[in-house]
């Protein structure tokens, strides 16, 4: 397969490992240097292009690769508010290709299938308080983490006695503290913290005066995030429309 990279930083340069290990071929990588690339043929070659890069370049990455038919595996988080609705129309009535996930990892697939699960149980016990916590290193700007957010809006709409999430406390890179995790009881706090170089660990508690039970994702490396783009982007070769990690692993 022809792979294009769009964003070469940590993760674009462990995708290209693993990709090449697997046996695909990398035709293109563009960067913030070389963003003329798009329009080469080089890039229009890509059978799958895999996006790592900020959410205020994501939706506009996409719309580039779609202008020459190239089918994109994203891992971008924060472009959804605003262009949701247009992606979806593209994929939809387009015929364009997206993949996109908040996370990966195959045990975030995994942990999410749990987390979901787990969700559908407690609902029947009102007696037990949900909270979040989720940690990554000091260079991820955006809090919390779009893996927290997707596993939050897994639990709303399996917890009747929960309509939405809010910040709760964020513990930053600096040391300071802002923020609360006093909120409206039906309410989900999504606690964040940013220390060292951590790829990223979540943890989900349901808290009652009698115990508490806890589910934790904590990954080692980037490597599993790294593996499950590229599985995504093997799927994806022969997938059309938008899709996501429940199409990629059936749990």
């Amino acid at each position: 397969m022809k792979i294009a990279l769009i964003g070469y930083g940590k993760m674009g340069k462990m995708i290209e490992q693993i990709a090449l290990s697997r046996g695909h071929e990398i035709v293109s990588i563009i960067d913030l240097d070389n963003q003329e690339d798009f329009d080469s043929p080089a890039f229009a070659s890509a059978d799958v292009a895999i996006e790592f890069t900020a959410p205020q370049a994501a939706y506009g990455n996409y719309l580039r690769a779609f202008k020459h038919h190239v089918k994109v595996v994203s891992g971008s988080t924060g472009w959804m508010k605003d262009h949701g609705e247009d992606v979806k129309k593209m994929c939809a009535e387009g015929g364009q290709t997206l993949f996109w996930a908040s996370n990966f990892s195959v045990g975030v697939a995994i942990f999410s299938a749990i987390n979901k699960k787990l969700a559908e149980i407690m609902n029947g016990f009102p007696q037990y308080q949900v909270s979040m916590v989720e940690t990554h290193h000091i260079h991820k700007l955006d809090a919390p983490s779009g893996t927290a957010i997707t596993l939050a809006e897994d639990i709303i709409d399996r917890l009747d006695r929960k309509d939405g999430w809010v910040k709760g406390v964020q513990r930053h890179a600096d040391g300071t503290i802002t923020g609360s995790n006093d909120v409206a009881e039906d309410k989900i706090a999504i606690e964040s913290i940013r220390r060292d170089e951590v790829p990223g660990i979540h943890s989900i508690s349901y808290d009652s005066e009698a115990d508490q039970i806890t589910i934790t994702h904590d990954a080692h490396s980037r490597k599993g995030f790294a593996l499950g783009a590229v599985l995504a982007a093997e799927y994806t070769l022969n997938h059309q429309g938008l899709l996501t990690t429940s199409d990629l692993f059936k749990f």
